[in-house]
């Protein structure tokens, strides 16, 4: 018996729709991950790029859980001597509100060429409009916690 590997026209790519208003970082994070590596299928194989296309909308309403909001810190280097950039995720949220939810993604993406392909297929929005009608997106629901 032979394995049988799914060639580059026998992949269905497939668009969904994810609304983040409310919905906790991670969990979305991890669904839209699946989703982009292609867990979620039975054709999935490691080391190809079988995943769907990915559409985020909503992401400057995402929820963050615990003290997130006040301690949660975004680092980056500039490249020159004392060059360490740290920015509070609020002013993260006012400046550009797709990155948060585009880091937490990625960051749960293997790092790999392979990554970077599946990272390709994520599109993030900050309101609630996206241009990708023409792919007939399904709607993908995550579950929110209602807060008591």
């Amino acid at each position: 018996m032979n394995t049988e590997f799914p060639s580059k026209n026998g992949i269905k790519r497939q668009w969904h729709v994810i609304d983040a208003q409310d919905v906790v970082l991670g969990k979305l994070a991890s669904k839209a991950a699946m989703l982009l590596m292609g867990k979620t299928k039975t054709s999935y194989t490691p080391f190809l790029d079988t995943g769907d296309h990915v559409i985020v909308i909503n992401a400057g309403k995402v929820r963050l859980t615990g003290r997130k909001e006040d301690n949660k810190v975004y680092r980056h280097f500039t490249g020159y001597p004392g060059g360490l950039v740290e920015t509070n995720i609020r002013r993260v949220r006012e400046t550009r509100p797709t990155r948060i939810v585009e880091e937490a993604i990625q960051g749960m993406l293997p790092k790999t060429k392979l990554g970077k392909q599946m990272f390709r297929k994520l599109k993030v929005y900050a309101g609630d409009r996206h241009p990708h009608a023409a792919q007939k997106p399904a709607a993908l629901a995550i579950p929110r916690k209602v807060q008591a």
